[in-house]
């Protein structure tokens, strides 16, 4: 191009998700070193935070502001129907000035947690058809997919991804998930999650336990058991929690996204402290001072592993198990829906014993990382050129 790049971002940035925000911001940090002339824009869930955080423009994703709320009555059912509507003019529009839209990182293909088709699947579905028919590329960049099993919502899911220029997936688990959905991954490479490209900051070490919790209700098709399950969840991690205060260890709780305040609430007690952190970054500021970390949601871990923590998982889907895995910790893992506290303390244990050796292996796993994602930002460069 001879003039400046018009480059757009996509997702649901700035709505208090440390891990979209942060897979973000290593694919900014990414662009202003590398392609410091490009014009940056976002179309995003939460733009104001977007604008006042990184000093770019952005447009809300959504025209009717109570989206991800449930409608109900008449008058909101209608709106949200409507908005439908003007969402697909509205994101055609912002395509159009666009040279490459970039959709960084996050579970946009995936739906493990709650997920209604005409949230983020239409929204994606409408910027990948929007961007084949005005000509704008449309990368989808290492991003997390699973097999959908509700029809709609893996309808629209499969024909976003088929109509975006170029894919990269975060993990080999996501390739074969597209693939038995029918999509054709044949030229579609896997390369580490983006928030491994962020940088690492130093910390004074102590023998603190990190804990990342997660307001965890189940997935998909967990609804009605909802409530229960987070309360189970809860529970085992109150009992863990106690048990290493009665030890003798301090413990610090980390959150992914501001919905997860409502369990930091129910675990502070004495020896219990709380980080308060709205970026990635400042998250592994705090996490850099702890010993070892357990944690639920899928960036907690990442950071705790990118940090070189000794971490074990309690995860909420695969993508958990095969990330511990490729960093060489996959015994390490528990699910969140059935956490056995007696195991998790047997497991913490022996995570403590092992550290020196699980140290090495981690820094050993993330210099490799880093290698690999050098090598698609290369590839990403070329579709901004």
């Amino acid at each position: 191009m001879s003039r400046a790049p018009r480059v757009g971002f996509f997702g649901l940035l700035g709505s208090g998700n440390l891990g979209n925000d942060g897979s973000f911001e290593a694919v900014l940090n990414f662009l202003r070193s590398e392609h410091p002339d490009a014009r940056i824009d976002a179309f995003c869930a939460g733009p104001d935070v977007v604008r006042a955080r990184y000093g770019i423009a952005a447009t809300r994703l959504n025209w009717y502001r109570a989206e991800y709320q449930t409608a109900s009555g008449v008058r909101s059912i209608v709106l949200k129907a409507f908005g439908k509507v003007v969402d697909a003019f509205r994101t055609a529009a912002w395509v159009r000035r666009q040279d490459v839209v970039i959709v960084p990182g996050m579970g946009v293909l995936e739906a493990t947690l709650p997920l209604r088709p005409w949230g983020l699947p239409y929204s994606l579905l409408l910027l990948t058809l929007s961007g084949r028919v005005l000509g704008t590329k449309v990368a989808l960049v290492s991003v997390g997919a699973a097999v959908i099993e509700r029809r709609a919502t893996r309808t629209l899911t499969t024909w976003a991804a088929r109509l975006a220029t170029y894919r990269s997936y975060r993990d080999e688990l996501s390739r074969d998930a597209m693939r038995r959905m029918g999509v054709d991954t044949s030229d579609d490479e896997v390369y580490p999650d983006l928030a491994f490209a962020l940088p690492v900051p130093e910390a004074p070490s102590s023998r603190a336990v990190g804990v990342g919790v997660m307001a965890y209700h189940g997935g998909n098709d967990d609804r009605a058991r909802a409530e229960e399950i987070h309360a189970r969840y809860v529970g085992e991690l109150k009992r863990f929690v106690k048990q290493l205060v009665a030890d003798g260890r301090q413990v610090r709780l980390f959150v992914g996204d501001d919905a997860d305040q409502v369990v930091v609430d129910r675990l502070v007690a004495d020896g219990v402290t709380a980080a308060r952190t709205s970026t990635l970054e400042e998250l592994m500021r705090e996490m850099a001072a702890v010993d070892t970390v357990v944690a639920t949601r899928y960036h907690n871990v990442l950071c705790a592993l990118k940090l070189g923590k000794p971490t074990i998982s309690l995860g909420y889907a695969a993508k958990n198990d095969v990330l511990m895995a490729s960093m060489g910790l996959g015994e390490f893992c528990q699910q969140a829906r059935s956490v056995d506290v007696d195991r998790l303390l047997a497991q913490f244990r022996e995570l403590e014993r092992r550290r020196a050796e699980l140290v090495a292996t981690l820094a050993e796993r993330n210099r490799l990382q880093s290698e690999r994602l050098r090598k698609q930002f290369d590839r990403l460069s070329r579709e901004i050129r």
